[in-house]
């Protein structure tokens, strides 16, 4: 006999009889809502971009991250509740560091990935929780190259060439689809996501609010661009 219907969003451990989990699908559209992400895989490097906005004029702008240096090859852009991306930031430095004290290299980022996407499946099957209302895109530079992936609120992750995030998410696919590039040099990178991001904010009337850092192949080491760089970018895709 099932449970009324109602009941099915109450528990993180119960099924609806379609097998739907709706904390999970919950915590997704969190997500959806959130300011959009980017990230990129060309030739010379990853490149990461965010939309930043301002809860008030009184806030400090340099306050608003959303994305985040894991360790030296290796960085993150999070969308949705800002507190528990936190958690799981402050988690997967530790796992760097760990890495790096046990083995002596650099983490892969896969192995990364994996790690953030198991604590975040955990929170899916156990009752007197709820899910991480957050979606990360993880990228970096280790032994097998540039690599890139997500991973959202069921704990389930991908690798991707170039993907997005968040409430602006239509808009930036269909330019991706449209320009994306495997051979992309590492400026035309910053270019398109730059493009991609300002697009987003336009279709919604906002004035463009950009984080943009990259991780160049020549020093496999994370840099966040300056706002005068950024608004370079700004004036060049018009």
């Amino acid at each position: 006999m099932f449970a009324a219907p109602g009941a099915y969003d109450r528990a993180i451990t119960v099924f609806s009889p379609d097998g739907r989990l709706f904390q999970v699908e919950y915590a997704l559209e969190t997500v959806n809502r959130g300011a959009t992400i980017i990230g990129l895989v060309c030739k010379e490097g990853i490149v990461l971009g965010a939309e930043e906005k301002l809860e008030s004029d009184l806030q400090d702008p340099n306050f608003t991250w959303k994305i985040y240096e894991i360790d030296s090859h290796l960085g993150a852009a999070v969308v949705g509740l800002g507190s528990d991306a936190r958690v799981l930031i402050d988690q997967a430095r530790i796992y760097a560091q760990s890495n790096r004290l046990m083995y002596d290299e650099p983490i892969d980022v896969e192995v990364l990935t994996k790690r953030i996407g198991d604590i975040k499946q955990l929170y899916t099957q156990h009752a007197g929780v709820r899910p991480f209302g957050v979606s990360i895109i993880i990228g970096g530079i280790d032994k097998s190259g540039c690599r890139l992936f997500m991973t959202d609120p069921s704990g389930s992750y991908r690798s991707y060439k170039a993907v997005s995030v968040g409430v602006g998410r239509e808009v930036v696919d269909s330019i991706l689809k449209k320009e994306y590039k495997e051979d992309l040099s590492l400026d035309e990178a910053v270019t398109l996501a730059v493009k991609c991001l300002k697009k987003a904010l336009e279709s919604r009337g906002e004035e463009p609010r950009l984080r943009i850092a990259v991780i160049p192949v020549e020093t496999k080491r994370i840099r966040m661009l300056s706002d005068e760089e950024v608004a370079k970018y700004l004036e060049a895709v018009g």
